[in-house]
């Protein structure tokens, strides 16, 4: 009988565990005995899989922290009397300070560790949701908003980046899915409670503190994903962080990611009154943006094996698609034409956004996967954004209906101007 010790390193997602075994493989004549215990190995799958939803939880619950307001806004409007201008200023102080972190604290993780950063703007995102759940007039929603943009900036890279480190295939799927998820919790939430009744201007911010208090105990025992390393304060200088390597895929994928966060800068801003003016029902105007969310989650979980190209087209035909009913559905005041708009752009916002991350984020780097986010998410919250407060201000002076137009024309454009640029690419990798 002759016998031989095996050593195992075992690799879980592209990791390799602290955990090694020695095993003995014994041969007898012409058969084979195999005895190998595979306890460590399970133990560390499911940790890892443990880690990887306490980190998308906490992503999921940034995101239903800022749609929460959505539903509300009206609201506040109405109990403590401020201007359209200054419901428009609330919107965008949120938007400029989220950039701000984006831009100063986006790669911050990539030195001080994705840990110590999420903690950093759980703490800041708790102080947000003490400060709504408190306030009681228009300064200080404005000021809540303020500090909830910096904390959800801060927050969205190094969540983002440490999926990747995770697992860079199903980190890229979470990256887009999580987010759509938390969207329309937070709204179909805020919805809810808003329509019982009591305290709904206040109550979804002392739920979503206790949420955050748990995301923060779960993120305080994962173990760290990247080694610490020196250059923390000069990466906090504000400047985009697109390798040099990534920037041609970049280029072509920016043009599907505007058009799909422009539509929900849409859904978030003019959407909510839109359903409002036309249907009468607040809860309604509500449901429609966990209808838009909701859809864009199902379409990427549905179609999450399609090639990266086919997603990328998917996006740039149906966004538009979406738009031009949902055009047809504000002229004739259809609910359902309305709802199923709200539908189809969903599904291409979502599938669109998935294909523009998975074509660049598996090009980065471990070190270089929080700058990488950070530019991606400002490229992103600027096409949310912006036009969102030029529409805000338009229908001021123009009205709603007018503004919904012109917006929605922007939209089908930029999808198309998306739908031309994959074709392109397509058509230059044949001739390569």
């Amino acid at each position: 009988m002759q016998s031989w010790s095996l050593k195992l390193n075992i690799c879980v997602n592209e990791k390799l565990t602290q955990n090694t075994q020695t095993q003995k493989i014994c041969f007898y004549g012409s058969g084979a005995c195999f005895s190998m215990s595979t306890s460590s190995v399970s133990q560390t799958a499911v940790s890892s899989t443990r880690n990887m939803a306490a980190v998308a939880l906490t992503l999921a619950s940034f995101l239903a922290a800022s749609s929460a307001p959505t539903p509300l806004y009206r609201l506040y409007q109405q109990a403590w009397g401020f201007s359209s201008g200054m419901l428009t200023l609330i919107f965008a102080v949120y938007a400029f300070s989220l950039l701000v972190a984006l831009l100063t604290m986006g790669a911050l993780s990539d030195y001080l560790g994705r840990r110590p950063v999420i903690l950093a703007a759980l703490g800041l995102e708790a102080v947000s949701m003490l400060m709504f759940a408190h306030a009681q007039d228009a300064q200080a929603l404005l000021w809540s908003r303020v500090v909830q943009g910096f904390a959800t900036g801060m927050a969205s890279a190094a969540l983002g980046a440490a999926l990747l480190d995770m697992d860079r295939e199903r980190g890229a799927l979470i990256n887009t899915l999580a987010p759509m998820i938390g969207m329309a919790a937070g709204v179909f939430g805020a919805n809810q409670l808003a329509s019982q009744g009591h305290d709904g201007l206040h109550q979804i911010y002392w739920w979503l503190l206790l949420v955050f208090a748990a995301s923060a105990w779960a993120i305080a025992v994962m173990p760290e994903t990247v080694s610490r390393r020196s250059g923390a304060l000069a990466s906090m200088r504000p400047r985009i962080r697109l390798p040099a390597h990534i920037r041609p895929a970049f280029l072509r994928m920016a043009p599907l990611d505007i058009a799909a966060w422009a539509l929900a800068g849409f859904y978030l801003s003019l959407g909510p009154t839109l359903l409002r003016v036309i249907t009468g029902s607040t809860l309604m105007a509500g449901l429609a943006v966990c209808i838009n969310t909701l859809s864009a989650a199902a379409a990427i979980w549905l179609l999450r094996h399609w090639t990266t190209q086919r997603m990328l087209r998917f996006g740039g035909s149906v966004l538009p698609l979406g738009i031009v009913i949902l055009l047809l559905g504000v002229a004739s005041h259809s609910l359902t034409l309305m709802v199923a708009a709200s539908i189809i752009a969903g599904a291409g916002f979502g599938v669109g956004f998935q294909g523009a991350l998975r074509s660049v984020l598996p090009l980065a780097e471990p070190h270089e996967r929080g700058g990488l986010l950070s530019t991606i998410y400002v490229l992103s919250y600027l096409a949310f954004s912006l036009p969102a407060i030029a529409a805000g201000l338009l229908t001021q002076s123009l009205g709603l209906v007018p503004t919904t137009y012109g917006y929605g024309l922007m939209l089908i454009v930029l999808g198309l101007l998306a739908l031309a640029a994959t074709r392109q690419q397509a058509v230059v990798r044949q001739a390569t």
